[in-house]
């Protein structure tokens, strides 16, 4: 099979602005090669052995001693697809606008790679989310994009300056270390002092930052603030729109950057709620859901069903982890049809629910052992026959309590948690809160930083428990939780964060 590379827009920030092609590619690409302007939250699409490398041209060094630049990162390129692999070449915004997408294809055609390109939003489009249109029948009938960064090597500039200034709106990219000399430049040029200009850092990101201004005092209100790069320059009229039409910071958490620690098949759903309610939701999995190290004791169980009066699902995933398990030995949920059920809370009700079995028994409120227990033990338990898949390493809260009511139970594992191996740190940037749903989230994230780091890093972060258990567990490694839900579930935490 011979290699081949896709040069892939990621969109301006905002993981959700990613094309369905883009998705569908970076999950099953070999190697991942990404700019420092693409969302670290995309990594979490790629295949969990899936090579990832980033193309940081802020000087990141390699093992050598040499530092990134695009001829190195040219032939890293051509050196992974010919060795027969898929790369998915991931550059912020829009891989041919302003993004090297160019030179890059004309490497690939050279050394007779194939390959494809999938546009993304460019970051242009995202000051949708600074409150502005890029064009308006009253305002502006045209938009231009131009480079505030030429190539150094060019003799003189290919920016026609007179030309542009007699235009719409104008979108500089890279430009905000030579601000001073295009404000001059757009002047000289005959564009009035009192046009509106305005800065937008991280554009589309939960640090997304504006700064609005004119061409008569930009600079000086850019100095102020201490704008950095990436940011865009925005001149013309369409800006006044701002105040009227800023949608975004009309969203209760518009600005804030969250960390999602719950595995990776589950965290979508938190993050989907935080997003739509204006947060950036940056996922980083704490925790991985993977098979028990033996199914034995899981199948030993499940040929005796009809020996136990009692199931008791603790979490989501062991409700996946057996049923799934039952499909695997060809039995269906027709075989539970004389055992009660038990679920912890909502959640774990919901999944048996989706799978056809509906709850006997559910904690109310207290969505924990203990608040199960409160419902069981209403039961007349001794001598009763209970089983409990659940993962490998849990609380005993449950077990021992069952037994001293005089249950017989069997605790079997049906899955494990375990530390996942880590793609990136989401401490780059500025994060505002971190939510843990469980204590195996929080072990796995010390785990991960190490004591010190960890609680270094969550200096000034507001820490987002789920419940009690899981806060007992984090001030247990010394981290002070910020808020923590009175209900724990996913609906819980989002209300504790607002």
């Amino acid at each position: 099979m011979k290699g081949k590379v896709y040069l892939i827009g990621a969109g301006p920030g905002d993981p959700e602005l990613l094309t369905l092609k883009g998705k569908r590619i970076l999950e099953t690409a070999d190697v991942v090669i990404y700019d420092y302007l693409s969302n670290p939250s995309l990594l979490s699409l790629a295949r969990k052995d899936a090579k990832l490398i980033a193309a940081d041209f802020r000087g990141k060094r390699f093992s050598d001693g040499s530092i990134m630049n695009q001829t190195l990162l040219n032939k890293m390129i051509v050196d992974y697809a010919k060795k027969s692999n898929v790369v998915a070449r991931l550059k912020g915004g829009d891989p041919s606008i302003f993004g090297r997408g160019g030179e890059e294809a004309e490497v690939l055609v050279a050394n007779k790679i194939a390959y494809e390109v999938v546009p993304g939003v460019t970051a242009a489009s995202g000051l949708a989310y600074a409150g502005f249109p890029l064009t308006h029948r009253k305002y502006s009938s045209s938009v231009s994009f131009i480079t505030g960064h030429e190539d150094p090597g060019k003799p003189g500039s290919s920016v026609d300056w007179a030309n542009i200034s007699r235009t719409g709106t104008l979108v500089f990219y890279m430009g905000i270390e030579n601000l001073p000399k295009i404000v001059e430049k757009l002047i000289d040029a005959g564009r009035l002092r009192s046009t509106p200009a305005a800065l937008i850092e991280w554009v589309t990101r939960g640090a997304q930052r504006e700064v609005y201004g004119t061409l008569s005092d930009i600079v000086k209100k850019a100095k102020a603030a201490k704008v950095k790069a990436p940011a865009l320059i925005v001149v013309g009229e369409v800006i006044n729109l701002h105040n009227k039409l800023n949608w975004r910071k009309k969203l209760p958490l518009a600005g804030q950057t969250i960390v999602v620690t719950r595995s990776r098949d589950q965290a979508s759903r938190l993050s989907e709620k935080l997003s739509a309610l204006g947060a950036e939701a940056i996922e980083f999995p704490t925790i991985e859901i993977v098979p028990p190290k033996s199914f034995k004791p899981l199948d030993t169980a499940i040929a005796r069903f009809k020996d136990y009066q009692y199931i008791i699902f603790t979490s989501r995933n062991g409700v996946r982890s057996f049923i799934d398990r039952l499909m695997v030995k060809k039995i269906d949920a027709r075989a539970l049809c004389c055992e009660k059920i038990a679920a912890i809370g909502p959640g774990t009700a919901q999944e048996l629910k989706v799978n056809g079995l509906l709850a006997d028994f559910q904690a109310n409120c207290d969505y924990s052992q203990e608040g199960l227990l409160k419902e069981l033990l209403r039961e007349k338990l001794s001598g009763a026959n209970i089983l409990i898949p659940r993962a490998e390493k849990a609380r005993e809260v449950l077990t021992h309590r069952l037994r001293a009511a005089g249950a017989r139970v069997l605790v079997v594992p049906a899955y494990r948690a375990i530390k996942p191996s880590v793609k990136f740190n989401p401490f780059a940037g500025r994060v505002d809160a971190i939510t843990f749903t469980s204590s195996s989230t929080v072990s796995n994230f010390v785990e991960i930083f190490g004591a010190k780091k960890a609680k270094q890093l969550l200096q000034g972060v507001k820490i987002v428990s789920i419940g009690r258990i899981t806060s007992a567990t984090a001030r247990k490694f010394g981290l002070k939780v910020a808020v923590e839900a009175k209900r724990s579930t996913i609906d819980g935490l989002v209300k504790a964060i607002l």
